[in-house]
């Protein structure tokens, strides 16, 4: 919980909209779901993995960009998040400004800015 708080202060902060989802369930029923411009989700999560809320994703025809975050860096979960497109992967606790680059690059390739 502290990391996502953190984390939406961070990416706030940077003036984009955030919202934040305690699990990849809660998140897929969002009513923001189609105003997605980038995923930032933590690999290991209760019932759905951040791995697999990306499979349904891409498998329901929606590819966003993600960012994944994880404490249990395992190379198996890396090669498959980025093999399915995700961005960045990083280990907890990672650097914000690193985080704010990957940010960056899923969002130049999704063609977000600030406010849209």
């Amino acid at each position: 919980m502290s990391v996502r708080a953190a984390t939406h202060n961070l990416v706030r902060s940077l003036g984009y909209a955030v919202e934040t989802y305690a699990s990849a369930e809660e998140f897929l029923h969002s009513p923001h779901l189609n105003e997605t411009s980038c995923v930032i989700a933590d690999v290991r999560m209760p019932a759905m993995s951040g791995l697999d809320l990306q499979s349904h994703l891409i498998a329901s025809g929606r590819r966003f960009p993600f960012i994944f975050v994880t404490a249990f860096s395992v190379e198996s979960d890396r090669a498959r998040a980025l093999r399915a497109g995700a961005i960045c992967f990083l280990s907890k606790p990672f650097d914000g400004d690193v985080l704010i680059k990957c940010l960056d690059t899923a969002l130049a390739q999704n063609g977000s800015a600030p406010g849209e």
